[in-house]
């Protein structure tokens, strides 16, 4: 199954299920590192949704379900939170 979904192509969020003992911090390595290799045109929440729905519900206590559950609510899309435009007039 290694490479073979179009959400995970080189392998790393399956693989990180299959390490014994690995940690949350291992993990958010391994999810940022997936991140940066994916397409950019790819919806990255569509992606997380998917990995979650593959691997996540077999292994609900998994450290990599935990950090596909925050990487799929902090993706949000980005607002601007400063600048001449936030404040009042």
């Amino acid at each position: 199954m290694k490479g073979s979904i179009e959400q995970d192509p080189r392998g790393l969020i399956y693989e990180s299920y299959r390490i014994d003992g690995i940690t949350g911090a291992q993990c958010r390595s391994i999810f940022f590192d997936w991140a940066l290799g994916m397409d950019s045109a790819r919806d990255s929440r569509e992606d997380i949704g998917a990995l979650l729905e593959i691997y996540g519900g077999a292994n609900p206590d998994h450290p990599m379900t935990a950090v596909l559950r925050d990487g799929l609510q902090g993706s949000a899309t980005p607002r601007r939170r400063g600048g001449w435009r936030s404040r009042e007039r």
